[in-house]
C-alpha cells in the first residue's frame, strides 16, 4: 500500500484504496442478497450458478478453485522466502544447520503443520487460528506506525507527493494491488451458512464492520509507511527497516499471518474443486429459472427460508472420503508447485487478476442480475416470503417493528396496521442495474490488471 501512494499520490491513493473498499463491500452484499434465493445453509457460488448458469456452473467453480489454489501456492512461496530471513537473524549457525537457510525447508515444516487446519470441515473451527493472524496483521501496522511517529526514519525519506503522481503506467501497476486487498469473496458463503443470526441488518453490519476496518488499515498503513520513505519505499515495507528484533518478529508475525491464511484458502478451493467433480450438463428444460419451472422449486436450493445458523454445514454433503481425497489433492499439489516455483509475482499476476476479480466483481454482479429478475420463479417465491425483511408496520400508537418481530407476535397485518415496504420496485430496479455495472466493472478491472501485470510484473 505505501507503494501504491508513492505511484498515485496521496490524494489519489487515498480515493482510490477508499473506492477500492466500496466496490468490495457492494460485492459482498450482492452476495448475502443472493444468498436469500437458496436453502439456508446451503449457500455457495455452485448452487447459484445452478440456478442462474447452470451449463457455465462449472466455469466459475473452476476460476474459485484456481484463484483459491494460486493464492494459497503465493502464501507458501512467501513463507519460503521469509524464514531463511528471520533464521539469519539470530545469527550464524553451522554448516550442519545450513538446511535452514532452504526456503524447501521451510516449505515443508510449513505444510505439514497447516495439514491439520485444512481437514477441517467448518470455517468457524478456524476462529482462533483467524485472531492470532489478526494479531500478526496488528503488530506489523503498530510497526510501521510507530517508526513513523518516532521520525526515526527522516533522513531515509525520498520525495512525498500529494497531488502529483507517477504517472499512468506506474499508477496501473499498483491498482491490482489495491483491488486484491479487499478480497475475501471466496469466504462470504461459507460465514453465511454459519452465521447464528444471518438476518439482513447483521449481515449488513458484518460487511460495514469488515471492509470499514480492512479500509481503515490499509490507509493508516500506506500513509505512514509512505509518509516514512516517501518515494524510496519498496513494494514491501519492511525491507525498508534496519535489522532489529522488532523486525524480526514482525517476519515471524508475517508468516503466521500467511500459514494460517493457508486453509482460508483450501476451503473454498476444496468446494468449487467438488462442485466441479459432481457436475453435469443440464438439458433446456432445467436450465433456467423462468417461467414455470417446477423443478427447481422442489430442488433442495429451492426453499428459501429453514431454519438458519452455525448447526447449518456448507460442507455437508460431501462425504468423509470424498472430502478427505479432494484436500489430500489440493495439499499434495500445492506443496508441488510451491516447492518448483519460486517467482511470486508470476503466480499473483494471473491467478490474482483473472479469479480474483471474478469472485470478487463479476460474479456476484452477474449471478445477482440473473436471479432477482422480476420474472424469475424464484424471485417471485421470495417475494411472496418477504423478500427483503425489511417490511415495517406501525401502529396506530406509532410503534413500529419489522415483519418478523410481528409474525413471532402472532400480530397479523390487519387495518389497525399500515405497512411500509422500503424495498420499493425502484430500488430493486436501481440494485439490478448496479449488480450489472459491477460486472462490467470487474471485466473493465480484470484487463488493466492482465495489461499492467503482464507488461509490468512478469515482463520485469
Amino acid at each position: 500500500m505505501p507503494l501504491a501512494l508513492s505511484n498515485m499520490g496521496i490524494v489519489l491513493g487515498v480515493l482510490v484504496i477508499i473506492w477500492a473498499g466500496v466496490t468490495a463491500g457492494f460485492g459482498l452484499y450482492l452476495q448475502t442478497r443472493c444468498a436469500r434465493y437458496l436453502q439456508s445453509g446451503s449457500s455457495s457460488f455452485a448452487a447459484l450458478s445452478q440456478l442462474t448458469y447452470p451449463n457455465a456452473s462449472v466455469v466459475f467453480d473452476a476460476a474459485i478453485a484456481i484463484k483459491c489454489f494460486g493464492v494459497g501456492v503465493s502464501y507458501l512461496i512467501i513463507i519460503g522466502d521469509l524464514m531463511p530471513v528471520v533464521v539469519r537473524a539470530f545469527g550464524p549457525h553451522s554448516k550442519t544447520l545450513q538446511f535452514l537457510d532452504d526456503r524447501h525447508f521451510w516449505v515443508t515444516v510449513i505444510m505439514l503443520i497447516v495439514i491439520p487446519f485444512v481437514f477441517l470441515r467448518r470455517l468457524d473451527s478456524l476462529k482462533y487460528a483467524s485472531v492470532v493472524a489478526l494479531m500478526a496483521v496488528s503488530y506489523l501496522v503498530v510497526l510501521v506506525t510507530a517508526h513513523y511517529f518516532m521520525g526515526d526514519t527522516i533522513k531515509d525519506r525520498g520525495t512525498v507527493k500529494v497531488f502529483k503522481w507517477a504517472g499512468p503506467l506506474p499508477t496501473l501497476s499498483s491498482f491490482p494491488v489495491v483491488i486484491f486487498a479487499y478480497t475475501c469473496h471466496q469466504n462470504m458463503f461459507g460465514i453465511l451458512n454459519e452465521l447464528a443470526d444471518n438476518s439482513p441488518a447483521r449481515t449488513i453490519s458484518l460487511i460495514g464492520t469488515s471492509v470499514g476496518s480492512a479500509c481503515f488499515t490499509y490507509l493508516l498503513v500506506a500513509i505512514t509507511g509512505y509518509l516514512s520513505f516517501g518515494d524510496n519505499v519498496s513494494g514491501n515495507i519492511i525491507r525498508n527497516y534496519p535489522p532489529s528484533t522488532a523486525l524480526t518478529i514482525c517476519r515471524v508475525a508475517i508468516v503466521l499471518f500467511f500459514m494460517l491464511s493457508y486453509p482460508l484458502q483450501a476451503h473454498p478451493c476444496r468446494a468449487s474443486i467438488d462442485a466441479v467433480l459432481k457436475w453435469r450438463p443440464r438439458g433446456r428444460s432445467n436450465k433456467s429459472p423462468r417461467g414455470d419451472s417446477s423443478n427447481l422449486l422442489s430442488s433442495p436450493l429451492a426453499p428459501l427460508r429453514g431454519p438458519t445458523g452455525a448447526h447449518s454445514k456448507c460442507e455437508g454433503t460431501m462425504s468423509e472420503t470424498r472430502f478427505a481425497m479432494i484436500s489430500t489433492v489440493i495439499i499434495v499439489l500445492s506443496y508441488l508447485v510451491a516447492m518448483t516455483v519460486t517467482s511470486l509475482e508470476k503466480v499473483l499476476a494471473y491467478v490474482g487478476s483473472t479469479g480474483s476479480t471474478a469472485i470478487s466483481f463479476i460474479l456476484p454482479g452477474l449471478f445477482y442480475y440473473k436471479i432477482s429478475d422480476p420474472e424469475s420463479v424464484l424471485h417471485q417465491k421470495l417475494i411472496k416470503e418477504d423478500d427483503d425483511d425489511d417490511d415495517v408496520y406501525v401502529s396506530s400508537d406509532g410503534h413500529s417493528s419489522s415483519a418478523d418481530e410481528n409474525r413471532r407476535r402472532g400480530v397479523a397485518g390487519r387495518s389497525t396496521r399500515r405497512r411500509l415496504t422500503f424495498s420499493n420496485p425502484w430500488r430493486k430496479k436501481f440494485l439490478r442495474r448496479m449488480s450489472l455495472a459491477l460486472a462490467a466493472y470487474g471485466l473493465v478491472v480484470m484487463v488493466v490488471c492482465l495489461v499492467s501485470n503482464t507488461f509490468f510484473v512478469v515482463a520485469h
